[in-house]
């Protein structure tokens, strides 16, 4: 078995920017991965001399570009649902631009072009957790899951104080650096908006990873959804997989509990902090990121709730 992390792509594949393509003061060197919302390149900051990394908005479903450089719109209702993503997409881009924290990818610059949107991160040396997951023989040590997990919830705590949810915690998404710091990657929150509103686009979120929340009312999505995929991402370094999906769970729940699958490998402890996060019910996973980082960090029992729910949800508050 082995990690379900990418979107399978549309028929309606699109050309992605050729090596040596020039775009606003960068250079395209290589495409990094393509999936049904956008693409990824490399590319060099022509001005600087360094290497970034580039999101380019290109939803499969919604717009075609079949050759050269410009994005073509085929339908009056394809067009409706491409200037909503592109919007949430750029404001999901200058919102991050807002966040200078070392376990958050660091975008650099956003602008238009080409009829569409481009995000422009720092480019990170090292490789994703789903990487290490998958090379070794055994699940990942105990305390690489601790100071990874507990890391990149420091991230996790101010995109959450930005009244931003990240919505595509997988550990694909999850870089570890060369020096073994983590930082997280690829925000999900503009594909989700997006898929809200066209049902156009095949669903946004990753099987496995996707809270409960995720398959059905926004109005129930919260810092919450993100904790259980931080809990499904653990629970895959145990397993070597992914686990099961949270729709198929509601239905029939066959998931075997952290408690069970990573007795006598990890401590009690580890096991019920992935198991918590895990809860169908997300009145019954940890009242807070900083709860859960506490937790992991200090090996401390997760608290009891009091009234924490209101609290945290007035800061996500959606019409």
């Amino acid at each position: 078995m082995s990690l379900i992390i990418h979107q399978p792509m549309s028929a309606n594949q699109n050309l992605a920017l050729p090596p040596g393509y020039q775009l606003q003061g960068y250079e395209i060197k290589k495409l990094l991965s393509a999936g049904g919302f956008s693409f990824v390149y490399i590319a060099r900051d022509l001005e600087n001399n360094t290497t970034v990394a580039i999101k380019e908005y290109l939803p499969n479903m919604l717009a075609l570009r079949k050759e050269g450089d410009q994005v073509r719109i085929p339908t009056n209702e394809a067009a409706a649902g491409f200037r909503f993503g592109l919007k949430c997409f750029f404001e999901e881009g200058r919102a991050l631009a807002n966040i200078e924290h070392k376990n958050i990818v660091r975008v650099q610059n956003f602008f238009r072009a080409n009829d569409t949107v481009y995000m422009v991160m720092r480019y990170e040396r090292g490789k994703s957790l789903q990487e290490y997951v998958l090379a070794r023989d055994t699940p990942l040590p105990e305390t690489m899951l601790r100071s990874v997990f507990g890391q990149l919830l420091n991230g996790l705590r101010e995109v959450h104080a930005q009244k931003l949810l990240h919505l595509d915690i997988k550990p694909a998404n999850i870089y570890i650096r060369l020096d073994g710091s983590p930082v997280l990657l690829d925000f999900g929150s503009a594909r989700m908006a997006l898929n809200e509103a066209s049902n156009a686009l095949p669903p946004s979120y990753t099987p496995g990873f996707a809270s409960p929340e995720q398959y059905g009312d926004r109005k129930q999505l919260g810092p919450w959804s993100d904790v259980y995929s931080i809990g499904a991402s653990m629970y895959a370094c145990l397993l070597q997989a992914a686990p099961q999906a949270a729709d198929q769970r509601v239905k029939k729940d066959q998931l075997v509990p952290a408690a069970r699958l990573g007795k006598g490998r990890y401590s009690p402890n580890l096991l019920e902090i992935i198991d918590n996060c895990m809860a169908l019910d997300y009145m019954d996973r940890p009242p807070s990121v900083f709860a859960l980082q506490k937790s992991l960090l200090d090996e401390t029992p997760l608290p009891v709730r009091h009234g924490w729910l209101h609290k945290i949800s007035t800061l996500f508050t959606r019409d």
